[in-house]
């Protein structure tokens, strides 16, 4: 029989999921594309200090996408997945998992992430055009509870870097 402390360490080791509401002074078009286009991407795609030297995405059903995130040290983080709904102005959910630069999933220790990672994390995105303004809801599922906040931070920074550089 698990007691308390039992279960309330299962809950902690358990993967977090990641929820941001985020409303943009954007059209939805805008928005969208920001998601969808590589131009767009690369212009935002990123923590603070970060950029994005690469960006391709077949949006379609089963189509994947490989990106590279590049530190100010010159660090490369890629990632891949695969889109598996994709509504258009509406939502899309993609797997999302580190990757080299040839779009092979690669364990995210590879990279000195901490925590215990699966190989295929889940994102959704939903869109909702509010006037001239867009509202964005991301759920970001799978992350182990140690990078959370940095997740949370890191995603922040990139929206803010949306907002700013798709004017």
């Amino acid at each position: 029989m698990a007691t308390n402390t039992d279960i309330a360490t299962q809950q902690e080791n358990k993967e977090k999921i990641l929820n941001i509401s985020r409303q943009f002074n954007l059209s939805i078009d805008r928005v969208w594309k920001a998601w969808t286009e590589p131009a767009s991407c690369e212009k935002w795609w990123g923590p603070k200090g970060f950029t994005c030297p690469y960006c391709s995405i077949d949006l379609k059903i089963g189509g994947k996408y490989l990106s590279c995130m590049r530190s100010a040290e010159g660090d490369e983080f890629w990632s891949t997945g695969v889109y598996k709904e994709i509504i258009p102005y509406k939502k899309l959910v993609y797997s999302d998992s580190f990757s080299d630069d040839k779009g092979n999933i690669i364990p995210a220790s590879a990279y000195n992430m901490p925590g215990e990672w699966p190989m295929e994390l889940l994102v959704t995105i939903t869109f909702e055009e509010t006037g001239e303004k867009t509202k964005m809801l991301l759920q970001h599922e799978g992350l182990p509870p140690e990078i959370y906040d940095d997740c949370e931070k890191g995603w922040q920074e990139s929206f803010d870097k949306l907002e700013e550089n798709l004017r």
